[in-house]
């Protein structure tokens, strides 16, 4: 019996909710999409059932008792989580579905993201991810995505960062062909003396100072030259191809390190960082499909 009780309980307090928000049995109705005898029938059989007047009503508008009040203050805010975990749950049955869009740079859907989302995506045939590639930092609410990946955990305070990639450090590299014909580089101050390829973050149009760092002092360069891109896949193929020196994340221009196409410059001017996190909005709840991501995603400790 309690529990028919608490279930009878529950089936009456969002239509209180809904005239108590609204002060109005009529503009509750239209909000519930039923009619106002049936939200009067069902607010009556919750009081009756509580033993406690709710609502006090007068020819104007209808406004909540102190038991009411309270009711509102206390259990509303909980009901409203347990209804958006249902909805999570709902969104977690046998086939989720859902869209998720993402931003990221170009060394993260390479790196990480591909081969991730290689083994994520079969699992789950329901759930859809489009990924927009951007260098810069992008406004996920502006710009409408569920979620961005970047180097480092220094966001905003209304993101939450999730590593999923150990820590990086980027790479000057160039050809034997290509040194043999421009002077020798002994420091970043040198640079200004080499064709560099630079990389164009596109949200806000500014070439990418080269960032360096040894003894714990940090050094940034703004370098030139005849090649620019807005992805660093580009600026390596460039490197390969004899055109300049470019500095990128070493795992991309690994490979061709490993085959002594590349040759690594100034390596000991080449910093460690924080590697890649998936970053999203604090404020919103995220839905199923983006928590199995999450999980996917997440790098495991050692």
């Amino acid at each position: 019996m309690e529990h028919r009780h608490l279930r009878d309980a529950f089936a009456g307090l969002p239509l209180f909710f809904a005239v108590a928000e609204e002060r109005s049995f009529t503009k509750a109705a239209a909000r519930l999409g039923l009619s106002q005898t049936a939200v009067s029938h069902g607010i009556r059989n919750l009081e009756a059932r509580l033993g406690v007047r709710l609502l006090s009503r007068n020819s104007r508008s209808v406004v909540p008792t102190e038991a009411g009040e309270r009711l509102l203050q206390q259990v509303a805010p909980q009901m409203a989580q347990i209804d958006a975990e249902l909805r999570a749950l709902d969104e977690l049955r046998d086939t989720p579905t859902g869209s998720i869009r993402i931003t990221a740079s170009d060394h993260a859907v390479q790196t990480v993201l591909m081969g991730k989302l290689k083994r994520f995506l079969p699992q789950y045939p329901g759930i859809k991810v489009e990924i927009s590639v951007d260098n810069a930092l992008v406004d996920i609410a502006a710009g409408r995505f569920d979620a961005g990946v970047r180097l480092g955990e220094s966001l905003a305070q209304d993101m939450i960062a999730v590593r999923i990639a150990p820590d990086l450090r980027f790479a000057l590299v160039a050809t034997k062909a290509y040194l043999a014909r421009h002077p020798a580089l002994e420091h970043p101050r040198d640079l200004s003396r080499h064709n560099c390829i630079n990389i164009r973050l596109s949200t806000h149009g500014n070439l990418w100072a080269w960032e360096f760092e040894r003894d714990g002092k940090p050094l940034s360069v703004r370098v030139d030259g005849q090649l620019t891109f807005n992805r660093a896949t580009d600026c390596v193929e460039a490197a390969v191809a004899g055109l300049g020196l470019a500095y990128v994340p070493e795992e991309m221009a690994d490979p061709w390190l490993r085959s002594g196409h590349l040759l690594r410059l100034l390596e000991d001017w080449c910093p460690s960082w924080p590697g890649l996190h998936l970053y999203y909005p604090s404020r919103r709840q995220p839905s199923g499909a983006m928590s199995l991501l999450i999980a996917a995603l997440r790098l495991e400790p050692d």
